[in-house]
């Protein structure tokens, strides 16, 4: 606890009151233990989690309580994945799994988008839009597979479809949500200015709908990856889920973590991009800060 000095505010007087003479100010004195104790820096806070949970790793598998067949330990993960960049193995197969991921999502977010803003704007496009996506929304995504193997065969486009695919409904249902969201008084205005329905489109609508859109722009990279890291492995014969699936077969549990760090770290640089293109694109918009 800080000490505690109480100062008198004046001396006593022989005429003055007992009350006066024990009037005074409290003054907590600063704690020098308390000024020299800084709270951490926030990038060292968030990188607690992660380190700690590596040391845990690595005194499991020095300790043999975690088996190398079980789960590889971090140093021999790292020094397999330097030997993969290092023969060329990795970015060949980063650089398949990268234009298969770009394919599916410009496919799928550019499908949803028009799908979104036809239904959120017409009412018709309500009625013929809306039910199909909802019914296909709830369809497990890898139960389509076998369908797509008969339709596509067991190429590229058939693992391009299913990102395609997977990246689609969360770009509708937020767009189309945040297009019914739009403010009523902006219509009004709209329609009082007599703006062309293209007009209304364009400077009402869209910049309205932005905000959902991009939310559901960081849901479609996420599932992105988890999509392509399955389809990877389906006939495949390329890509990270191919290699993960290769190591398997030879029980090589240490390339099978060096894949899955490669998915976590591009699924975290492309929600980065997201979040840094939401911020540039909605400077305008003040929200509530974490403090």
């Amino acid at each position: 606890m800080s000490p505690v000095a109480v100062l008198p505010l004046a001396a006593p007087t022989a005429g003055g009151s007992a009350s006066g003479s024990r009037r005074g100010v409290e003054i907590t004195l600063a704690d020098p233990d308390r000024r020299a104790r800084r709270p951490l820096p926030p990038w060292l806070r968030r990188l607690l989690g992660p380190v700690l949970l590596l040391a845990a790793w690595q005194i499991g598998s020095a300790t043999g309580l975690i088996a190398s067949n079980i789960l590889a330990g971090p140093w021999t993960v790292l020094h397999t994945g330097y030997d993969l960049a290092a023969d060329g193995t990795l970015h060949h197969n980063l650089l398949i799994s990268l234009r298969r991921v770009a394919l599916g999502l410009v496919l799928g977010v550019g499908v949803a988008l028009v799908l979104a803003v036809a239904a959120g704007i017409f009412r018709l496009g309500e009625d013929v839009i809306d039910a199909p996506m909802q019914i296909l929304r709830a369809v497990p995504i890898l139960g389509l597979v076998p369908l797509a193997i008969l339709w596509f065969g067991i190429g590229e486009q058939v693992k391009i479809f299913l990102v395609a695919l997977g990246t689609a409904f969360p770009v509708y249902i937020n767009t189309f949500a945040a297009i019914r969201g739009v403010d009523a008084r902006y219509m009004e205005l709209a329609r009082t200015v007599r703006l062309s329905r293209a007009a209304v489109i364009r400077r009402v609508v869209l910049p309205g709908a932005l905000p959902g859109f991009l939310v559901g722009l960081r849901f479609a990279f996420t599932v992105s990856w988890l999509v392509l890291v399955v389809s990877e492995q389906i006939n495949a014969s390329s890509g990270i889920g191919y290699l993960m699936d290769q190591a398997r077969t030879f029980g090589q549990t240490d390339v099978i973590v060096v894949g899955l760090a490669v998915y976590g770290l591009l699924g975290l640089l492309s929600d980065g991009l997201v979040r840094l293109l939401e911020r540039h694109a909605l400077a305008w918009r003040r929200g509530l800060e974490a403090t």
